[in-house]
């Protein structure tokens, strides 16, 4: 008997629980992903700031999926979809045929078309990402420690994170940490506590997806550790010297993106329409025109709430999407008989630093340490395996008491030129 085979692009939140869904169901399941792990990526700037490692937040996908006996994993990149076909094609050539495709594969940064910021001002979406962002961070202390000069060592401990999202305020919360109270013990020519750190947003508030008093509290939060909010001002040029906005410039060597996302490339060969982001536009039960067969959800999908908004690329909204595409392809559901796609808001949450954070759960909106008990109990649920949620746990725990970020390991030589790494 020749079963039904789904093939599913991106082990991400929407991939990983789609593959889990169909567990036990009479399908043969391929999950292909460029990388060999899930990434839990709301931690990621943990890594990138020496506070966790990172197997502490990635899990082999093979390890995930051993026991699901329909389900193989492949290592490798999908350039091509050939929806005439039923099939995807690999980088390497390979060609897999499906008779059911979910497509969720994850977003990366776009620098709204100056792709050459990018060497400059690196953004976070990998654990290749994170672990290059933590040893510049760590090697500009050691580089101003050298310096005679404080006129010199200050654009090593200017820090600038571009973007005041989510991503972009836990950054500048965590970097504030590290030189307040991690190293201030460390050094002796220079004062790490007396490091300036810049959070540049271009609209009027940070984390503008949250009601203004909320997004206040974070900015005086971040602005008591020590950080500068600059808002309502547009980076308009990012070099090797620092970073320019409208009416000034900052001089850095450290100098972080979180302001935009964009899809991959790869979307286009479905021939269908894409948002500005590259996201496909995608139907009320996530499929594309004249294709039941193709879902796109998470990061890749452009889909609109009841209110008819975009849908935020967020971690509930891709494990929803991943459970309901899978729920339709386990039924057999013809498109006729679909239900819309409808996402159950649980909320929003965002850390500001240490026991700090705002949330945001229906009409309950709430900041301050019992805010951040919230978003530590969220994201430790949301890890995969036991291993990484106490080992995670175990490194805020150590982390709240002492002061102490333990992953301060710096592997390449300090002269080293970044592009040749």
């Amino acid at each position: 008997m020749a079963y039904t085979k789904v093939v599913i692009i991106g082990g991400g939140f929407a991939g990983l629980t789609a593959a889990k869904a169909l567990n036990h169901a009479k399908l043969n399941v391929l999950l292909i992903d460029k990388t060999n792990h899930h990434l839990f990526q709301p931690l990621l700037y943990e890594v990138a700031t020496a506070a966790l490692s990172p197997g502490q937040i990635a899990t082999p996908l093979r390890e995930i999926l051993r026991n699901q006996e329909n389900t193989a994993v492949i290592m490798a990149e999908v350039v091509k979809i050939d929806k005439t076909l039923k099939q995807i094609t690999l980088l390497n050539g390979d060609v897999h045929g499906y008779d059911f495709l979910i497509v969720c594969i994850g977003a990366r940064h776009s620098y709204f078309g100056h792709g050459d910021w990018e060497f400059f001002a690196p953004g976070l979406k990998t654990i290749k990402d994170a672990l290059n962002i933590r040893e510049q961070l760590l090697i500009s202390f050691e580089k101003a420690e050298r310096l005679q000069s404080i006129e010199e060592a200050a654009k090593y401990l200017n820090f600038v994170i571009i973007g005041g999202g989510p991503t972009g305020v836990e950054m500048a919360g965590a970097i504030a940490e590290i030189a307040n109270k991690t190293m201030f013990k460390n050094f002796r020519r220079i004062k790490p506590e007396e490091a300036k750190i810049y959070l540049i947003e271009a609209l009027p508030q940070i984390l503008p997806m949250y009601p203004s008093h909320l997004a206040e509290k974070a900015r005086i939060a971040l602005e008591r550790m020590g950080v500068k909010v600059i808002t309502n001002k547009k980076v308009i040029e990012i070099n090797e010297s620092g970073v320019k906005t409208e009416d000034a410039f900052i001089g850095s060597k450290n100098i972080i993106w979180a302001a935009g996302n964009q899809v991959s490339p790869m979307l286009k060969t479905l021939d269908v329409p894409l948002d500005r982001a590259g996201r496909v536009v995608v139907g009320p039960d996530l499929t594309i025109p004249d294709h039941p067969e193709i879902f796109v959800v998470g990061d890749a999908a452009h889909s609109i709430d009841k209110e008819g908004k975009p849908l935020p690329g967020v971690a509930p909204v891709a494990v929803q999407q991943g459970r309901y595409a899978a729920k339709l392809i386990k039924n057999a559901t013809p498109k006729e008989k679909r239900h819309p796609f409808v996402y159950f808001d649980k909320g929003s949450l965002a850390t500001i630093g240490k026991a700090k954070a705002i949330a945001m759960v229906g009409k309950l909106q709430l900041s301050g340490f019992f805010a951040w008990l919230m978003w530590a109990f969220v994201h430790i649920i949301y890890l995969i395996g036991f291993r990484n949620r106490l080992g995670v746990m175990f490194e805020w725990a150590a982390t709240m008491f002492t002061g102490e970020r333990g992953v301060r390991l710096i592997t390449r030589p300090i002269d080293q030129d970044v592009s040749k790494k």
